[in-house]
């Protein structure tokens, strides 16, 4: 079949038909998504639990929480 013979068949169609039609050629037209490995979804998953709305500390703030860390340990 041509195309300008689905055009016309296409068009003969009620608009629910269309609708149901251009749905399904939208579909077949987005790419089929890769398969997530276990891997990617731990990783994924971990990404997200470190995520805060905080923003990060500076390095200022960073040396002060490793000071404080060494001094307990050691002290």
């Amino acid at each position: 079949m041509q195309l300008d013979e689905i055009q016309d068949q296409a068009l003969k169609l009620s608009p629910e038909e269309r609708l149901k039609l251009a749905n399904v050629l939208m579909r077949s037209l987005q790419p089929t998504p890769r398969p997530v490995t276990k891997r990617q979804e731990i990783a994924e998953r971990l990404i997200g639990m470190a995520q805060t709305d905080a923003p990060p500390p500076s390095d200022e703030e960073v040396a002060a929480m490793l000071d404080e860390r060494l001094a307990q340990k050691y002290l």
